[in-house]
Parts: structure tokens; C-alpha cells; sequence
């Protein structure tokens, strides 16, 4: 009889024991199988437009270098935006009535000068009235724009003002924004043709590179002319002599003679196109009052000949 309590006891012991193992082979955790095989694969890439593209790998000799995907222009978030200085164009357009044309030119020129600037261009003339005009050009550092247009405004007397100021702010981010993510593409390139070792990747590699290159160029050429517009400001003034009360006084004896040599040489100028334009009917004329006179004649002749034979 304790024969058998024991045997119970045995069998009891050994199902436990195999529900213990088979409880722990199902418990076995999934990472112990290798995974080194998927961990090989081309990682997807996510472009500016939402499409997945593969990242492409190039041999070069005994090693691997991925080709630099298309860089996006970093995102500007809401605080680094703010951090960014106004680029602000200001520009400026008056006519002003003065005495002195010439002379005021030459004020002009001084105060750019003193206000760090320059004069872009002058032009001064005489217009059929014998009166002077002329234009300026000054560019000056933005800073000193406002006290520039004041000082310009005193040497006469203004006929029109017009101010403007462009933001280009955003124009200015973003351009700044494609300049870092060409620069970026371009120290990747140059890192690959270092490892390239056949003749058709150093091709390929740097026909990239002055892809690349050559937009950097652009960029940093707008970016020059945004920079000279937003740090020197342009003012246009247009100059020009008071008009004389009631007209031009005075007279002048040569402009008279003058007058009237132009005049004669215009008359005779009109005779001889008349003429030319005339030549034909006088040929016409001439061919038939000949021919007029040659029959009368005839006729003259020939009617004492017909009274004779009566």
C-alpha cells in the first residue's frame, strides 16, 4: 500500500515538473533570434513632398558611402523667427524746386559724404526753355536715412515726396535657409569624391558638385544684393529751377536772327520738296503744250495751201 502512495507521489512530481518546462518554452522572448540580416536593409527617406525614397549607396573600393539626399530647408519654428532682425528696403523719390542746380548737386555730393554714404549718379541739362534740371542718386546707410531725407528736403523748396520701405524678412530666411542646406549637400559630395576610385563616379560625383555649386552661387549673389539694398538706403532726388514770373523776359537779338536763318533755310527746304514732288506734272505740262503748238502751227500752215487749191 505505501508502494502505491509513492508512485502517486512520483507521477505527481513528474506532471509538475512538465507543466513547469512547457510554461517556460512558451515564455521565450523574441529577441533572441537574429535580426542582423533586416537591420542590412535601405532605410526609407521621406522627401519634401511626402515620398518615400531609398537611401542609394555607391562602391567605392572596399567601402560604402551613401550619395547625400535632397537637404530640405530647415523649418523655422515660432521663437527663431522672432530672433531674426527685420530686413526692411528703404527707399526714397522727391523733386525739389531750387535756384542753384549745379550747386546743389555739389551739396548733395557732401552730404552724402558726411552721412557715410556716396552718390550713386548725377545728370544735370538744360531743357528748350534754357532752364537747368538734374537728378541724384545717394545711397546711405540705412541708419542715417531719416536724417539724410531731412537735410536733402532744406536746400529748396519740395514739390513731391515719396517713401517706401520693403520687408524682405522672409525672402531674406529663406534664402539663408537654401544657402546652409547647399552648403551641406556640397561637404557631402566632397567627402564622397575623396573615397571614389572609378572613373565614372568622379564623373558623376562632381557634375553633382557643380550643381550644387552653382545654386550656392545664386543664392550668395542675392543675398549680397538683398544685403547692399537693406544696409545702404536710396534716395532719387529729381532737381529743377524755379520758373521765371510771367514768362521769359528780356529779348534776345541773336536768338532772333537765328529764328529767322532756321526759318529761311525751312522755306527753302519746302520749295525744293515741292518741286521734286511736282517734277512729273511739269514734264506732263511742258510735253503737252508742245505738242499743242506743234499741231497748232500746222494748222496755220496748212489752211493757205487749201484756200490756194479752191
Amino acid at each position: 500500500m505505501n508502494y502505491k502512495v509513492i508512485a502517486q507521489v512520483i507521477a505527481l512530481l513528474f506532471v509538475c515538473i512538465l507543466t513547469i518546462v512547457a510554461a517556460g518554452c512558451m515564455g521565450l522572448p523574441a529577441g533572441n533570434f537574429d535580426t542582423s540580416s533586416s537591420s542590412q536593409q535601405d532605410t526609407p527617406l521621406s522627401d519634401s513632398n511626402g515620398r518615400l525614397q531609398t537611401e542609394s549607396r555607391m562602391a567605392y573600393g572596399d567601402s560604402t558611402a551613401p550619395l547625400p539626399a535632397s537637404v530640405n530647408a530647415p523649418e523655422q519654428s515660432g521663437s527663431g523667427t522672432s530672433a531674426i532682425d527685420t530686413k526692411i528696403i528703404k527707399t526714397a523719390s522727391l523733386t525739389i524746386e531750387v535756384k542753384d542746380v549745379p550747386g546743389s548737386v555739389e551739396f548733395l555730393k557732401n552730404l552724402a559724404t558726411r552721412k557715410g554714404g556716396y552718390i550713386s549718379s548725377t545728370n544735370v541739362q538744360k531743357n528748350y526753355n534754357n532752364r537747368l534740371s538734374g537728378s541724384v542718386i545717394l545711397r546711405v546707410p540705412a541708419a542715417e536715412f531719416e536724417n539724410t531725407l531731412t537735410g536733402v528736403q532744406a536746400i529748396g523748396t519740395v514739390k513731391s515726396i515719396s517713401t517706401q520701405g520693403q520687408d524682405v524678412t522672409e525672402e531674406y530666411v529663406d534664402l539663408q535657409a537654401q544657402k546652409t542646406s547647399y552648403q551641406n549637400q556640397l561637404a557631402q559630395y566632397n567627402e564622397i569624391m575623396k573615397k571614389a576610385v572609378k572613373v565614372d563616379d568622379v564623373i558623376t560625383v562632381q557634375q553633382q558638385i557643380d550643381r550644387v555649386q552653382t545654386q550656392l552661387n545664386r543664392l550668395e549673389g542675392r543675398l549680397n544684393y538683398l544685403d547692399s539694398r537693406i544696409d545702404l538706403s536710396t534716395i532719387t532726388v529729381n532737381l529743377q529751377e524755379p520758373e521765371p514770373v510771367g514768362g521769359e523776359t528780356g529779348h534776345n537779338f541773336v536768338s532772333t536772327i537765328n529764328e529767322g536763318i532756321s526759318g529761311f533755310f525751312g522755306m527753302i527746304d519746302v520749295v525744293i520738296i515741292l518741286f521734286f514732288t511736282l517734277l512729273p506734272l511739269f514734264i506732263l505740262g511742258g510735253a503737252g503744250y508742245g505738242i499743242y503748238r506743234w499741231r497748232k502751227s500746222k494748222k496755220a500752215v496748212d489752211l493757205p495751201k487749201a484756200e490756194e487749191k479752191k
